[in-house]
C-alpha cells in the first residue's frame, strides 16, 4: 500500500477525517518554508500538499498567487522543491506528501526526469490542475507506473456524464473543489457538500477530500463529519503574508494547523 492508502485506511479505522494542509514551497523563503513543512505533521497535518511555484497559478486566489510570487522572488524552483522533499523525508517516512501545481514547470524540467526525481525524493502523489484526463498519457500514466498517485480535481460543474472520464485513472484520493471559483474564495454550504459527497461516492471508492474556502477549526470540523479529508491552504498561507519575521510565519502556520487538527479530530466524537 502507498503512504496515501495507508494513511486514509488508518484514519477510517479511527473514524475521523484527514487534515490535508497546503503550503507553497519556498514561501516566504527556502529555510522558513522547510521549517514549516517539517513542522506540519507534529502540528496535526495528516497529508501535506506542497505547491510547486509557478508564475500563472490560474486556479488560485490572491493568497496563493502572492505565495507563488514570494516563493519565486526567493529563487524557489522545481529542483529546490524536490530538495525540500528529500530534506523532509530524512526525518519523516510516514506522512504522505503530494506535489500540487501546474504542468508548465514539470514540462520545462522534463517529464521523465521529473517523475524519476520526484519518486526518488519521496513524493507520493501529484495534483496537476491543468492536466485533463484526455492527456493522461503525458503525465498521469507514467507517474502511476512509477508508483505515484495522480489525484484529480472535481468541481460543482463536473456532472454525472463527465465524472467517469475525470475519475478514470484517478488514485490516492479525489479532491472535490467545493466552490466554483478560485482558492480561498467563499465557502460552500454544508448541504451542497453533503450532496456532492453522496454523488461522488456513487462513482468512486476513493477517499474524498473537500477543499477551497475552509478557514476555521469549526468549518473544518463540519466538513470532517461529511468527507474523508479536509483541505486547508489559503488560511495557513495568510499567516505567512501577515508575518513580520520568518519565525512569526512558522509559528503562525503551525499554530493554526494545530487548531484545525483539533477541530477535525474531535468532529465525529
Amino acid at each position: 500500500m502507498s503512504r496515501l492508502q495507508t494513511r486514509f485506511a488508518q484514519l477510517k479505522e479511527q473514524n475521523r477525517a484527514a487534515l490535508v494542509t497546503f503550503v507553497t514551497a519556498g514561501d516566504p523563503g527556502y529555510y522558513a518554508s522547510l521549517a514549516i513543512l517539517k513542522g506540519l505533521p507534529a502540528a496535526g497535518a495528516d497529508v501535506i500538499e506542497l505547491g510547486m511555484p509557478f508564475t500563472d497559478p490560474m486556479a488560485d486566489g490572491p493568497a496563493i498567487q502572492l505565495a507563488n510570487i514570494r516563493a519565486l522572488a526567493a529563487k524557489q524552483n522545481l529542483a529546490k522543491t524536490l530538495q525540500m522533499v528529500r530534506e523532509f523525508r530524512k526525518d519523516n517516512n510516514e506522512t504522505p506528501l503530494v506535489l500540487m501545481g501546474y504542468f508548465n514547470p514539470i514540462h520545462k524540467y522534463g517529464v521523465p526526469a521529473f517523475i524519476d526525481d520526484a519518486k526518488a525524493a519521496g513524493v507520493d502523489g501529484l495534483i496537476v490542475v491543468d492536466m485533463p484526463p484526455e492527456h493522461n498519457g503525458e503525465l498521469c500514466d507514467p507517474a502511476q507506473a512509477a508508483g505515484m498517485d495522480f489525484i484529480r480535481l472535481t468541481t460543482p460543474t463536473t456532472d454525472d456524464a463527465r465524472l467517469p472520464t475525470v475519475l478514470n485513472g484517478s488514485s490516492g484520493f479525489v479532491y472535490y473543489v467545493s466552490v466554483a471559483g478560485v482558492t480561498g474564495a467563499g465557502a460552500a454550504t454544508l448541504e451542497h457538500v453533503e450532496e456532492a459527497v453522496t454523488r461522488l461516492r456513487r462513482h468512486t471508492d476513493l477517499p474524498i477530500s473537500i477543499g477551497f474556502g475552509i478557514r476555521t477549526p469549526e468549518q473544518a470540523a463540519a466538513i470532517a463529519r461529511l468527507a474523508d479529508g479536509v483541505v486547508v491552504g489559503s488560511a495557513l498561507i495568510d499567516h505567512i503574508a501577515n508575518a513580520s519575521s520568518d519565525q512569526q510565519a512558522i509559528d503562525g502556520v503551525l499554530s493554526h494547523c494545530a487548531a484545525l487538527s483539533e477541530g477535525v479530530r474531535n468532529a465525529r466524537k
